[in-house]
């Protein structure tokens, strides 16, 4: 199918996306897996959510949630139909590639203090050197009392940079390959040089920035081990262009997805089939942990939900839909040589569906089934949505995955649905606001549709 650029078929959507996307800006200001689910849980209650009880059995319309570790969450709501009938999933994912504070982060080195950081997800490391970098995470204290970090966002904050070396003296680290302009050793975080006014003892700038956690946040050296704590771009999601028809920010990848299904799941109240938003964590690292989707976190609650009906799940599965909701990249001019241009997504053409990733040869991928795909296809043809195809690259350049394999593997019907994205895993992620929008209609024509699954 030939998409084509949508301000050319109907130009009052830019003016629709631009409402929409007033408030996903604010989203994209929670930039951890933890601050996405802080953020959800309060809108959740307020709109009538209550937290999942083992053995009930729900009625259609009621609306349930279950949190996992404030990591990751599961919302459902229940539907007209038996919950035998199958169910329509969407998962989606929280986190995005940044810089994790080592277990013992800080040192200094002639008379200024760092953080050392192990890079977490894909990074072209040398895109980390010279922005504004913003704190964030949790530290648990013996007491018992987890305490929350976020510097660098708000006005008055300072910021934190990995430093640079200038181009005077650049000469041999140019010649460098570009993974190793930067290594990861050196992606270490300046936070301070000024002393702590005692003669008597060393490291008197450590211990300065030390002296001033202490007094912030009652926290010691020791209370780094007990931490997840990480660095972010402090750059605002911006409108961009003349005409504001994009939106510039970091974690756009998956926060495009995130927002957009969540959305969803709220405006799903009185739905044909059973809808379940899953958020998702660790998918940049390969899905792992008992907050990813290699976890049964995800199985074992479904197990749970579907057993008050009497039912087993994986009966419920075979018949359930699923969207990995998750971005791909939009084809660059710049670098249009890595993209196959009939088989690739643009910004401003929609959401992008794409039948498979993965990576030399298909390896590590779901791929689609063509009844799946015709599922898919019917329900946002007669919602009206416009859609495309798109495959992440030319075969031989390179690939990648989404969470998709790890749903799959559950019998369950999956294909990926997202929004193109230029810059992916930098530190600064670009959008069409159009895109964003209509992502939002898709997922939610999915979850209200009354199309049964062959």
């Amino acid at each position: 199918m030939k998409a084509r650029n949508l301000g050319e078929s109907d130009g009052s959507l830019l003016e629709q996306a631009m409402g929409f996307c007033e408030e996903y800006k604010k989203f994209l200001c929670n930039k951890t897996e933890r601050e996405v689910v802080d953020y959800a849980l309060p809108i959740l209650k307020e709109r009538g959510y209550k937290e999942f009880t083992l053995g009930k059995k729900y009625r259609p319309g009621e609306k349930i949630y279950m949190n996992n570790r404030d990591k990751a969450l599961i919302m459902v709501t229940v539907g007209k139909r038996p919950v035998s009938d199958g169910l329509r999933i969407g998962v989606s994912h929280t986190d995005s590639p940044r810089l994790d504070f080592k277990p013992n982060p800080l040192f200094e080195d002639t008379d200024m203090a760092y953080f050392k950081t192990h890079y977490y997800g894909g990074i072209k490391k040398y895109q980390w050197a010279a922005i504004p970098l913003s704190l964030r995470g949790v530290i648990s204290l013996k007491n018992g009392k987890t305490v929350r970090v976020k510097i660098g966002e708000d006005d008055g904050d300072p910021v934190f940079c990995v430093t640079d070396l200038l181009p005077h003296l650049a000469m041999n680290q140019m010649k460098k390959p570009a993974p190793d302009i930067i290594e990861g050793e050196q992606l270490n975080i300046l936070v301070g040089c000024w002393p702590f006014g005692d003669d008597k003892v060393s490291g008197k700038v450590k211990l300065n920035i030390m002296n001033i956690l202490f007094e912030k946040y009652g926290i010691t050296e020791k209370d780094f081990l007990t931490a997840e704590l990480c660095a972010v771009p402090a750059f605002k999601p911006a409108d961009m262009g003349f005409d504001r028809s994009m939106i510039g920010s970091y974690g756009q990848d998956d926060s495009a997805c995130v927002f957009t299904s969540f959305m969803a799941e709220l405006e799903s109240k009185d739905p044909e089939f059973t809808t379940v938003t899953v958020f998702a964590d660790k998918e940049e690292t390969g899905s792992d942990g008992n907050t990813g989707m290699r976890s049964f976190f995800f199985r074992d609650f479904l197990e749970d939900f579907v057993s008050a009906y009497g039912l087993q799940v994986r009966h419920v599965l075979k018949k359930s839909m699923c969207l990995s909701c998750d971005v791909n990249a939009a084809i660059d001019p710049a670098f249009g040589d890595v993209f196959e241009r009939n088989n690739c997504s643009f910004l401003n053409r929609g959401p992008v569906v794409s039948k498979y990733t993965g990576s030399r040869g298909k390896y590590s991928t779901n791929d689609a089934s063509a009844e799946t795909m015709c599922f898919l296809r019917d329900i946002l043809d007669d919602a009206g949505i416009p859609w495309q195809v798109g495959e992440l690259g030319k075969v031989d350049i390179g690939g990648g995955g989404t969470i998709a394999s790890e749903i799959s593997l559950h019998n369950l019907d999956t294909v990926d649905m997202g929004v193109p994205v230029l810059s992916m895993h930098s530190p600064f992620e670009v959008t069409s606001k159009t895109d964003v929008y209509l992502l939002y209609k898709a997922i939610l024509a999915f979850y209200k549709s009354k199309l049964e699954k062959n």
